[in-house]
């Protein structure tokens, strides 16, 4: 990161990541077992990029942020159907947090990281909105606002 707003951005990026795991974790309880392997590989990506992120931030000089206690998902979620839901929101946030990366840094490593993370939570966010039964299942810009 050569610049603050890099920094800042990427501090968003962190938040989302936080964020993800955090609701990944949430859902897990409400969704059926033939979906435990696809929930625990989001989370599993969430919280690898997270720890990356956090890696990228101390080498840049920056104290990450760490986790809220909680987060509030756009709904409450009390069964599969606002679970999934919830997945389709927070995939959406991930891709909007890396597109802000993408937006404010020049860096080639750090623009092909955010690149990738954006392009994964596309990936997953798609699963999930066609889970949800969403049209249209795919979003043409992920991370821009609809």
């Amino acid at each position: 990161m050569s610049d603050q707003a890099s920094a800042d951005a990427v501090q968003v990026g962190l938040g989302a990541e936080h964020a993800a795991v955090w609701t990944y974790g949430l859902v897990s309880a409400f969704l059926p077992k033939a979906q435990e392997a696809v929930v625990a590989e989001g989370a599993n990506a969430h919280r690898a990029r997270r720890d990356t992120t956090e890696r990228w931030l101390r080498d840049a000089g920056q104290q990450p942020k760490p986790a809220a206690a909680a987060y509030l998902p756009p709904e409450g979620v009390q069964d599969a159907a606002s679970s999934i839901a919830a997945l389709v929101a927070v995939e959406a946030d991930c891709c909007a947090a890396w597109r802000g990366v993408l937006e404010r840094t020049d860096d080639n490593a750090l623009r092909t990281t955010a690149l990738t993370a954006l392009t994964e939570s596309a990936v997953r966010g798609t699963r999930w909105r066609r889970a949800a039964g969403l049209t249209p299942v795919s979003i043409a810009l992920p991370g821009v606002p609809e």
